[in-house]
């Protein structure tokens, strides 16, 4: 039987304010740094990694984010997932000139680097489906976002 990610609620946030991309991103990380899933290092290295790497990709019903950083910095694994009020720019993963408009953001603390390539895979194939995509934007509980992602990871 394989094991199914546990998603967490209380680092999962609805309709998020920020004004851009690293606000955002320090919210998130101060969320899960709160609840013990990340170490106090893990802030500065998400935002550093995201300058070199970035992780905006275009979807059909919105634009995502998949930030992450380096095992080191993470106690527990887990995955943040929030909505936003309003979008924020976030460069393409694939195209760093082209700004993608995010709307949810999904952030990966992982514990084994082993473990991330199918974490993505997994996320990437749970992203095209465009039903679970409306779901989630269109909910107003971290309850429901929960429930909605509940199942779905496998790693």
């Amino acid at each position: 039987m394989e094991k199914t990610f546990q998603f967490d609620t209380a680092v999962n946030q609805i309709k998020l304010e920020v004004k851009n991309s690293d606000e955002a991103l320090k919210k998130i990380s101060s969320l899960l740094y709160s609840f013990g899933y990340v170490k106090d290092t893990y802030s500065d290295a998400i935002i550093a990694r995201e300058k070199l790497f970035p992780t905006g990709l275009p979807f059909e019903k919105c634009g995502v984010a998949l930030p992450h950083t380096d095992c080191c910095h993470v106690n527990k694994p887990m995955i943040a997932i929030c909505t936003l009020k309003t979008p924020v720019t976030f460069q393409n993963m694939g195209d760093a000139s082209q700004p993608v408009s995010v709307k949810i953001i999904f952030m990966l603390a992982m514990k084994k680097s082993e473990n991330q390539l199918q974490l993505l895979s997994e996320l990437m194939e749970n992203l095209q489906d465009n039903m679970l995509m409306e779901n989630l934007l269109q909910t107003d509980s971290a309850k429901e976002i929960t429930a909605l992602m509940a199942g779905r990871i496998t790693v």
